[in-house]
């Protein structure tokens, strides 16, 4: 079956993470979004439709990644193609209809999949709702059979659901536990790849949910962690830290401190003390020793997020803070509750931080001012180097996209 992914036009609502990603690239339980999407779907030949200033990032990073054919911002052709929101998340394989059919979402109006033939229908019909794509609105409507993430927070709130259900079907390595000086409550529930470690005193408590341990993960001395959580392959937790559930940790990150209900993207660093809480963390972040997010208003009120102009209710008592790729914090940052910390930027100021800070945003106690993209470029290049990765013209195209974008949608 041909499978189609599509960014849509609701892209703007996972802002800042969504400037150097499509929106499918997200970070959620074991591993992606499109991961996901791919195992429920189980496509013969899939077509990526992002926006066009990510298409090579698309080509370089996820084509290789797939295990299908691929192809990016390609038009359908005469072949029936299953058109999929790449906000969908799924818990279970796709059980087809077998005929066409669309199914919506917001009060009718925007399509979260279709099963169609219209040759011709391109990534720019998505993108600007153009007659063609509103007419699969007139197709037979059928059950959704996937949730529709409608912004970043919803990953955070169902993220130890997903935990769980990627365990199960995601055909997580399982090998036994080895003996070793550490404590671990319901081993069946622990799950360990290939030169995973556990250093002595650690303690696995697996009876809420499953723990699993990526490929070389390492767990310090003494560390609690709590499921459902996931630390990602190569990532290192630090000794004394405690990871509660609900928490992803991607690829070759290091963590330390208190984390609990929060995902952390690839590549990013919260090595020493500090809270995070109910957070969104992007890729090549580094968060200072003692930086602290607020969770929780005094008020235990309703949390409201600032995204650009608009203020958007969460219809959450506990959000902490969405903070985009490249950003980093100073010793003793604190972060206030619902905060949204763009992409690329350096905080370095006193006292509690604004809860919306822009993208490429130079903040000391001096205040505010702008973090040229020629420093935010020479930094990442640094960043990326001590990973022994080299920075190429796609990294260099990424981050003038998200300069651009984050201008028209942070205003």
């Amino acid at each position: 079956m041909h499978v189609v992914i599509f960014e849509g036009s609701r892209w703007p609502d996972f802002a800042p993470l969504s400037f150097t990603r499509p929106v499918f690239m997200l970070e959620s339980g074991l591993d992606t979004l499109l991961a996901k999407q791919i195992r429920a779907l189980k496509p013969s030949r899939l077509t990526l439709w992002v926006r066009p200033g990510l298409k090579d990032y698309c080509l370089r990073e996820v084509v290789p990644t797939t295990g299908v054919p691929t192809t990016v911002n390609t038009p359908l052709d005469d072949e029936p193609a299953l058109l999929v929101s790449g906000r969908c998340l799924f818990f279970a394989p796709l059980e087809h209809p077998g005929q066409r059919f669309v199914v919506v979402d917001e009060d009718d109006t925007v399509i979260r999949k279709a099963y169609t033939t219209s040759p011709g229908l391109a990534p720019t019909d998505v993108l600007l709702r153009t007659a063609a794509w509103l007419k699969l609105l007139d197709l037979p409507h059928a059950m959704p059979q996937s949730r529709l993430v409608h912004y970043v927070w919803d990953l955070i709130g169902w993220n130890e659901e997903t935990i769980v259900a990627d365990a199960i079907r995601s055909g997580t390595p399982h090998v036994p536990l080895p003996a070793g000086p550490y404590h671990v409550v319901r081993p069946e529930n622990v799950y360990l790849d290939e030169g995973a470690s556990i250093d002595p005193g650690a303690v696995l408590d697996a009876s809420r949910g499953p723990i699993v341990l990526g490929r070389a993960a390492h767990i310090g001395a003494n560390a609690v962690l709590t499921g459902p959580c996931f630390i990602g392959p190569f990532s290192t937790v630090s000794p004394l830290s405690i990871i509660r559930p609900g928490v992803t940790i991607g690829t070759r990150c290091k963590v330390g401190g208190e984390i609990g209900s929060s995902i952390i993207c690839s590549y990013s660093n919260k090595a020493h003390d500090g809270y995070l809480g109910d957070s969104y963390v992007g890729s090549w972040v580094n968060l200072g020793a003692g930086t602290v997010t607020s969770n929780l208003k005094n008020t235990y009120g309703q949390i409201t997020m600032k995204i650009g102009a608009r203020e958007v209710p969460t219809n959450r008592r506990f959000l902490g803070s969405i903070i985009g790729d490249h950003t980093k914090t100073a010793v003793g940052t604190r972060l206030n509750t619902g905060s949204y910390v763009g992409c690329c930027s350096s905080l370095a100021g006193q006292g509690l931080m604004p809860r919306f800070i822009p993208s490429f945003t130079f903040l000391t106690g001096r205040g505010a001012e702008p973090f040229k993209l020629d420093k935010a470029r020479e930094i990442a290049s640094a960043v990326y180097a001590r990973r022994n990765r080299g920075w190429t013209g796609v990294d260099d195209d990424v981050l003038t996209h998200a300069r651009e974008t984050a201008a028209n949608i942070e205003g």
